[in-house]
């Protein structure tokens, strides 16, 4: 069994990247394995001056310090960093290097070609800065944060890293969730030859009934521009209430929601819900509906409505056109088309035996694809992956 170090810088809202980083520590000493947790919080930024963030966000002397301690004295075998930005910094990675771990580095975002990291401007896919050494159109558009200031680091800490060959030299792997993501950083400049796939996962399995369902659409989620939340709203107005449709999430844009939920009978707004909570809404639920604008990594949403057997109705951007398989586990449209998202919900709607039959589909692709056991094998090849070829490096 492995001692690992796991790395992540927690977001102030809590969101799917925190998640998996939870989920894949439980996984891990569910198997026998020892943990060990390096964190810090987006809450500390409150009391940061704008020059120190800048400074921290390219190089954390700090973390470098307490890191290289930290490894000294507890010695394990792999460092799997997580989210670094902004708090953690690269330094981690030397740090790490130093003492001579591997370090392994899960892409749950675009940040490292996109300061945003979400390859999106102003609601549309943006690839401006996929391939420039300097991201400086995401500056000039301040598209981290509306801020050229707050932009201008994240682009400072991408250039100075990729100067230094950060990048390709001081991480031995690092994980996409899909043959999409992995693609879009390859023409960034990542190596190929050290970028694998492991998807996201869902453990425990939270199972599988045929109870009673199809009572309303449910989305789960940020309520964010780049989420599609408009476009969710307008579909519904189409619609005219021939189906309730429940909204669990909170974000920027909870007070559209607020209102949609006033004027449009059917529409509920839950706020926040538990984990528990939503797989409760989705086991009920006729489908899931991820109405995004950007190129998803892999929404955890998705592989928890396929667990409970929940087909979904998507945006058919990016990733998602792989993850939904249209008319098997769930209905894709053309991100952005109102007319479209609410065409495919009126077809599901009068199609039962079809979307009962996707959802036998959808609970099918979970057992084959999204379980902790199978994720677990891939993550342990990984690990076994790096410390062998330390190994192999050392002799």
């Amino acid at each position: 069994m492995m001692r690992v170090l796991l790395l992540h810088n927690h977001y102030q809202q809590t969101g799917g990247e925190d998640q998996v980083f939870s989920a894949e520590a439980n996984l891990l000493e569910a198997h026998g394995h020892q943990v060990l947790r390096y964190t810090l919080h987006n809450d500390q930024i409150a009391g940061m001056t704008t020059l120190k963030l800048v400074k921290e966000t390219v190089w954390n002397q700090n973390v470098y310090r307490e890191l290289r301690a930290f490894i000294r004295r507890e010695r394990p075998q792999v460092v799997h960093c997580h989210n670094t930005f902004p708090l953690i910094s690269p330094s981690a990675y030397y740090a790490a290097k130093a003492e001579h771990v591997p370090v392994v580095q899960t892409l749950h975002n675009f940040r490292l070609v996109c300061p945003s990291g979400n390859l999106l401007r102003s609601g549309t896919v943006c690839e401006d800065c996929l391939t420039k050494s300097l991201p400086w159109p995401s500056v000039v558009h301040a598209c981290y944060r509306n801020s050229r200031l707050t932009t201008g680091a994240v682009a400072a800490m991408l250039t100075v890293h990729r100067s230094l060959r950060t990048w390709s030299q001081m991480v031995d792997v690092y994980i996409t969730l899909n043959e999409f993501a992995r693609t879009k950083f390859i023409q960034g400049g990542l190596p190929a030859e050290r970028i694998v796939i492991k998807p996201n996962f869902v453990y425990p399995d939270p199972g599988y009934t045929q109870e009673s369902r199809g009572g309303y659409a449910l989305y789960v989620g940020r309520l964010s521009d780049e989420k599609g939340v408009d476009t969710l709203l307008a579909a519904w107005e189409k619609l005219k209430q021939r189906i309730p449709l429940k909204i669990a999430g909170d974000g920027p844009l909870a007070e559209l929601v607020r209102d949609a939920a006033r004027r449009l009978p059917g529409v509920e707004w839950l706020g926040q819900k538990t984990l528990d909570e939503i797989y409760k809404l989705m086991r009920r639920a006729a489908f899931l509906i991820i109405p995004s604008k950007c190129y998803e990594g892999m929404p955890r949403t998705i592989i928890e409505s396929y667990a409970v057997g929940t087909p979904v109705i998507a945006a058919d951007l990016g990733s998602m056109n792989v993850i939904v398989k249209h008319n098997q586990t769930g209905l894709l449209f053309r991100s952005g088309d109102t007319e479209m998202l609410a065409g495919q919900v009126d077809w599901a709607m009068a199609h039962p035996a079809e979307v009962s039959r996707m959802r036998r589909e959808a609970r099918t692709e979970y057992e084959s694809k999204y379980t902790g056991e199978h994720n677990y094998l891939m993550l342990r090849g990984i690990y076994e992956r790096v410390v062998n070829n330390k190994s192999s490096s050392l002799e």
